[in-house]
């Protein structure tokens, strides 16, 4: 994590440059960012979620080394080497388990946070700030920073048997929910200046208490609510005016930044003025498997102009009927019944769907659709028509004719959004 570091450094010396950590699980997602790396010369941040990835398979089936692997062979397709791909893990704590007693939770948690770095993951967001089932409804800022030294620590011994490059670490007390607002909103609060301030120093006291005196200065990145999010319909933007006490806080603190969670589908100027406000670690994930679908179901309607049904894919109908078959990724989300379902299965910001790209039925008609449009590619007058970006790159001579292409190209738009808010190092 020397780059990753050394980029912190930069910040922090007045250069407003930060990087892009992209939280997705999904090979496509993960291979547009890998290429954009490759080509710009910088380093690909891929961070698998707790919930993704962990020692029981998560929702992906992946444990911590599968999705190492998965994503370097994905690196060694494209031409990344591998020093130039760096590998996080978010929301690293009790979040899996929240509905077992905090001593069992804590015990798995540990358990993860040494899968993760014995995998070489070394950017590590340890979040213990969700309650279990024994705990109060919120937990207290000593209680949190407590638990979250008690991973550190186990991060550090992992790191020791494994070897190499030594870890980097996010914390904080207030973490938004991973995936977006469960419920409408309205508008949104920022972290209070006084509330960060506490709680670096509630964590600093605590990884002293815990031995970990060498470790506080890899603590690089805290977690605060800059005041952004989404929910299933609305985007609530960033404000830096509303800021200004909160930058100052961090701005204090040497070698440390924000860490900005939920900063899907901002628009680029916010991107730009959280990196300012030193939010330099800008985190993207369900923006990211939206913009695919959207490629996707742009091709299946691609498909549907141009072969008889009986040859067609049918990718949306069969990604309707797996979350229909297994509706707990998305049934506490969605109140909504008949075609306002059917709306947020497809539409919500908070992208459900994407918990359903690995299951059989769905891959399957996914590489029936691509393997559809390039046997029988479509002319330029229909690509024009759903995906006029890659019409327009087609024109141009900067995109092949291949639809895969144009998914990762549509994922790349937002990408590239990214990469120009964090600047050079991107």
């Amino acid at each position: 994590m020397k780059s990753l570091v050394e980029l912190i450094v930069r910040h922090k010396a007045g250069q407003q440059v930060g990087i892009c950590s992209v939280c997705s699980a999904h090979p496509l997602v993960i291979e547009a960012a890998l290429r954009r790396a490759q080509r710009g010369g910088g380093q690909a941040l891929i961070e698998a979620t707790s919930n993704q990835v962990n020692q029981d398979g998560g929702y992906t089936g992946l444990r911590p080394a599968d999705f190492a692997r998965f994503v370097h062979g994905i690196a060694a397709r494209v031409g990344l080497p591998a020093a130039r791909v760096l590998l996080g893990g978010d929301h690293l704590g009790p979040n899996c388990w929240q509905h077992l007693p905090a001593a069992e939770a804590m015990a798995r948690s540990e358990q993860l946070l040494a899968d993760y770095v014995a995998a070489g993951f070394r950017k590590l967001h340890l979040d213990c700030s969700m309650s279990c089932a024994d705990d109060p409804a919120v937990l207290g800022d000593a209680v949190v920073a407590a638990r979250a030294a008690r991973l550190c620590l186990v991060a550090e011994q992992a790191w020791r048997r494994a070897g190499g490059e030594a870890p980097v670490y996010i914390v904080g007390t207030e973490v938004p929910v991973p995936g977006g607002a469960l419920e409408s909103l309205v508008g949104l609060q920022p972290t209070a200046p006084q509330a960060a301030a506490s709680s670096i120093d509630t964590h600093q006291r605590a990884f002293a208490a815990a031995g970990l005196g060498q470790a506080w200065p890899r603590v690089v990145g805290l977690v605060v609510q800059p005041g952004v999010e989404f929910d299933h319909y609305k985007v609530i933007d960033f404000r830096p005016g509303s800021i200004a006490g909160l930058s100052a806080v961090i701005a204090a603190q040497p070698g440390m930044v924000y860490e900005a969670h939920s900063t899907d589908y901002q628009t680029a100027a916010n991107l730009a003025a959280l990196v300012r406000a030193h939010f330099a670690i800008l985190k993207v994930g369900p923006g990211l498997t939206f913009a695919l679908r959207e490629a996707l179901w742009a091709l299946a309607l691609i498909e549907s102009e141009l072969l008889p049904a009986g040859r067609a894919s049918n990718l949306r109908a069969t990604m309707l009927a797996a979350m229909k078959a297994e509706p707990r990724h998305w049934k506490k989300y969605y109140a909504s019944t008949g075609a306002q379902l059917l709306l947020d299965q497809q539409y919500s910001l908070s992208d459900r769907l994407r918990y359903y790209w690995p299951v059989a039925s769905v891959e399957r008609a996914l590489a029936q659709l691509l393997a559809n449009l390039e046997a029988d590619p479509p002319p330029l007058s229909l690509v024009s028509q759903y995906l006029p970006r890659a019409h327009t790159a087609i024109r141009n001579g900067e995109l092949a004719m291949h639809p895969r292409d144009w998914a990762l190209h549509h994922v790349d738009g937002v990408l590239q959004q990214y990469g120009a808010a964090c600047g050079a190092g991107a």
